[in-house]
């Protein structure tokens, strides 16, 4: 897994073309998001000047996973789309918490997909992770807020991280979501399953 990042301006038009194409096809085609888009990318209002992607690229050069990240004390998708999730708390307003959305690591490959194991998927996501939450480190962060599906709590639980409930889990789009508050610690950075991919 080879890690690209940067901001809109500074990634080149076809490594964003590509990402904005690679959320279309997860969140869009493969998870049946009901998110705004033009058939071929999907971007929104959170896709700005100063957002960071993260991209995982494969030896053939194609996406194999992304993520987004937003300082917090500029608007972004938990404080502005889901404060439900909060419970009447205030969203974190700060420039040492960043927020994580738009995280996915799967093959879209078929041939690929097919064979590709949920434990060898997991640490892939974990590895993800792992650059996301060094780069947010570097940036001035002290931890990552983002709204998940209910499972990845016991993936990170099971992986020793650090996270937390900022509120009740919400039943959307038959599936329950919470927003989790995760701690960047060093020593996370030493997993093993990181150690074969950074």
């Amino acid at each position: 897994m080879h890690i690209v990042a940067g901001t809109a301006s500074n990634l080149s038009t076809s490594a964003f073309a590509a990402m904005a194409h690679y959320r279309y096809r997860v969140f869009v085609e493969k998870l049946g998001w009901k998110l705004a888009n033009d058939g071929v990318t999907e971007l929104d209002q959170f896709d700005r000047d100063d957002t960071l992607y993260v991209m995982a690229r494969e030896r053939d050069a194609r996406l194999s996973g992304v993520a987004r990240l937003l300082p917090t004390d500029r608007p972004y998708l938990l404080s502005d789309v889901f404060p439900d999730l909060l419970d009447g708390r205030p969203p974190p307003r700060s420039a040492k918490v960043w927020e994580l959305s738009r995280f996915a690591v799967t093959d879209l490959d078929a041939s690929n997909a097919a064979t590709q194991s949920l434990s060898d998927a997991s640490c892939r996501a974990l590895a993800l992770l792992d650059v996301v939450m060094r780069l947010a480190a570097f940036g001035g962060a002290d931890e990552l807020i983002t709204v998940s599906p209910l499972g990845v709590e016991r993936i990170l639980r099971r992986a020793g991280i650090v996270a937390h409930r900022m509120g009740r889990p919400v039943r959307l789009n038959q599936h329950f979501v919470y927003a989790c508050r995760i701690e960047i610690e060093p020593s996370m950075r030493s997993r093993s399953c990181f150690r074969s991919v950074l």
